[in-house]
């Protein structure tokens, strides 16, 4: 049986809660035998860059996945010229574990629309399973506008959908409490809170 390989990127800024339990909800969904946590230099399709820098989104990453023996970060994207790309760094990974794998790149539902912007948007998809996450009692992901991808591998697309649990945490919400001087001791980790509160970061 192939080895099973999810790829999580996203800018985690910072990680929390919500991340690795997604995280670990689809890695046993899968049965994925690892799960890759890979902290963006930026999204490609947006102008705004994280708060926090590369160096500290990937050591924040590292402290909260310490202890899963699933679990791993790489800072591939990061140590890239901008911008860095989904396609590149599903290669990359390609390469790695080799035709013996099978990866699968872990996307949230709201990711769906602007998938016909990727760069290499097939490539990706041949390259990869696009795991497509949305949260449970929400209607499903609706991958119509996405025809100009071939039937293919829109179909290939419906096979990899995952109800995943509401986790009412965002990012966002984390650095504007941080900010307030607000409680989130239940939204991260306590390593994480350690590290940005130590670091004086978000403040």
């Amino acid at each position: 049986m192939k080895d099973r390989i999810i790829l999580f990127g996203g800018t985690f800024d910072p990680v929390h809660l919500g991340h690795t339990t997604v995280a670990a909800f689809a890695a046993e969904q899968i049965g994925a035998d690892e799960v890759v946590f890979i902290p963006a230099k930026r999204s490609p399709h947006k102008n705004v860059f994280p708060v926090a820098s590369g160096a500290s989104r990937a050591e924040m990453l590292r402290l909260a996945v310490a202890g899963n023996a699933k679990f791993s970060v790489s800072s591939c994207e990061l140590e890239r010229p901008d911008p860095s790309y989904t396609a590149e760094t599903v290669s990359m990974f390609a390469g790695r574990y080799g035709p013996e794998s099978q990866l699968y790149w872990l996307v949230g539902a709201d990711a769906v629309g602007d998938l016909a912007l990727w760069h290499r948007a097939e490539h990706v998809l041949d390259m990869c399973n696009l795991c497509v996450m949305y949260r449970s009692g929400y209607p499903k992901p609706d991958f119509s506008q996405l025809e100009h991808l071939g039937a293919e591998r829109v179909e290939k697309l419906s096979k990899h959908v995952l109800a995943t649990p509401f986790v009412d945490i965002s990012s966002t919400e984390i650095r504007r409490k941080l900010v307030a001087a607000e409680d989130v001791s239940g939204l991260l980790s306590p390593a994480v809170l350690d590290y940005i509160e130590k670091n004086g970061l978000y403040r």
